[in-house]
């Protein structure tokens, strides 16, 4: 149990102390993972991006993701779920979604550049993973940009999500074991409160004040 995002960001730092002095770049995921990101970016003194995606949540239970797309319109898809819910409802959802992921992207960043992630330690970061759909997406977006490698820090993850991401990076670190997840990212946490867009902006700028 963690007590909040912090705390997670600041003990899954400690667990990568061995890429401390590397050329590595933390890309987390707005908004609770920029928390988590922001911890281990600001212990190891290197730069803190985002990687902006959304999850497409099933109509009749919005947390559970049945897809996932990034500003850029790239779609992942849970296909044996997505086949089941109305079409014109889903291709309208990944729209609005594809579209507030910009609206983020743009408003998070600000005037700033994404980091230059080719050939460097890329560490995906997240304040935790249930399905998996956003940071399978994350990963196939960060591996067009031929990093060195991928490495994905998050405090929990479930035992589905971690199997299918295993192949296609470098080293998964977290600090709770898959077997015991509890069904909800937020069930891990003390304080699960809504990261707002003012903190996300905040967290960023301070790493390049």
């Amino acid at each position: 149990m963690f007590e909040d995002r912090h705390d997670a960001g600041r003990r899954l730092a400690k667990k990568l102390e061995h890429y401390h002095g590397r050329d590595a770049v933390v890309l987390a995921l707005p908004r609770g993972g920029v928390v988590v990101g922001h911890k281990i970016a600001q212990t190891f003194k290197i730069p803190l991006d985002i990687i902006t995606v959304r999850k497409i949540g099933h109509p009749n239970s919005p947390e559970y993701a049945i897809c996932a797309v990034d500003e850029k319109g790239t779609i992942l898809c849970n296909e044996s779920e997505a086949k089941l819910v109305d079409r014109v409802w889903l291709k309208e959802e990944i729209k609005r979604q594809q579209k507030e992921a910009l609206r983020r992207s743009i408003l998070y960043r600000g005037a700033r550049k994404p980091e230059n992630i080719h050939n460097k330690i890329v560490i995906i970061a997240d304040d935790g993973v249930a399905t998996g759909l956003s940071l399978r997406l994350a990963i196939i977006a960060v591996k067009t940009k031929h990093p060195k490698s991928i490495i994905v820090a998050v405090p929990v993850i479930s035992e589905e999500a971690a199997e299918n991401i295993r192949e296609d990076i470098d080293e998964l670190i977290t600090l709770e074991s898959p077997s015991h997840f509890l069904g909800a990212v937020g069930s891990h946490y003390e304080i699960f409160d809504q990261t707002e867009d003012e903190e996300v902006i905040n967290l960023l700028k301070s790493r390049f004040m």
